[in-house]
């Protein structure tokens, strides 16, 4: 019975040896920082959308205690706040842009930023919203400041930047929700040519098989930015 008893103490002692060395060995979370909570929130809103987010499910996603998230914010709108501005940080272009003069870096920055959000289609919804966060503030003040060298005038320049932002998020929401297949793009446009009596103009175009959509926004940008040059 001594023995039986010596081998079920070996033999839980090596269960207990595995049990240890498992719990020693799994990893571990990197400490929770400000940095990680951004960039969890932008993955749960890439994933889920803006319905998606909710501080459980962060905490959930970082793998903590959902208070342990307000030791670095403070509610949810912040961390809506802090996720927005984070897609929205605009490097200096290249010196191949910076050489084309003011339309070359108001492209860049212009195409830059609808392709920022076309990456995180949760923030055009936001950004109406939440327009105060410091890299998007930074672009629009360097939209600013490249046109009003260009020579907008001050007394234009309100206009110009509004026109521009309307322009870049109206093409962005549009890109973003319009996803047709190519059947039903064909499906589509077979049935306005059945009424291409009512509708002839845009049925001659082939409006609806265009899916051309950087081409538009680049050639559209053009149209707006002829009317900006200074005369």
């Amino acid at each position: 019975m001594a023995a039986k008893r010596s081998g079920a103490q070996s033999k839980r002692s090596q269960r207990t040896g595995v049990s240890l060395q498992s719990v020693q060995e799994a990893p571990r979370e990197p400490p929770l920082s400000l940095e990680r909570i951004v960039a969890t929130a932008v993955g749960l809103l890439d994933a889920e959308g803006v319905g998606g987010l909710t501080m459980r499910r962060l905490a959930d996603r970082l793998g903590s205690g959902a208070m342990s998230l307000y030791w670095h914010v403070g509610n949810k709108e912040e961390v809506f706040d802090l996720a927005l501005d984070s897609v929205l940080e605009y490097r200096a272009p290249p010196q191949t842009v910076e050489s084309q003069g003011w339309r070359g870096e108001v492209v860049h920055m212009l195409e830059d930023w609808r392709a920022s959000m076309l990456r995180h289609p949760w923030s055009a919804s936001l950004l109406p919203r939440r327009a105060l966060g410091p890299n998007i503030l930074r672009r629009l003040e360097l939209l600013s400041k490249t046109l009003s060298r260009a020579g907008v005038a001050d007394a234009d320049l309100n206009v110009a930047i509004w026109s521009l932002w309307n322009y870049v998020m109206g093409a962005t929401i549009t890109r973003a929700s319009f996803d047709l297949s190519d059947d039903d793009r064909a499906a589509a446009q077979e049935r306005l040519t059945r009424l291409s009596e009512h509708y002839p103009t845009i049925e001659r175009s082939r409006l609806l098989l265009d899916n051309d959509w950087d081409g538009a926004f680049r050639k559209g940008l053009d149209f707006l930015l002829d009317g900006l040059a200074p005369r």
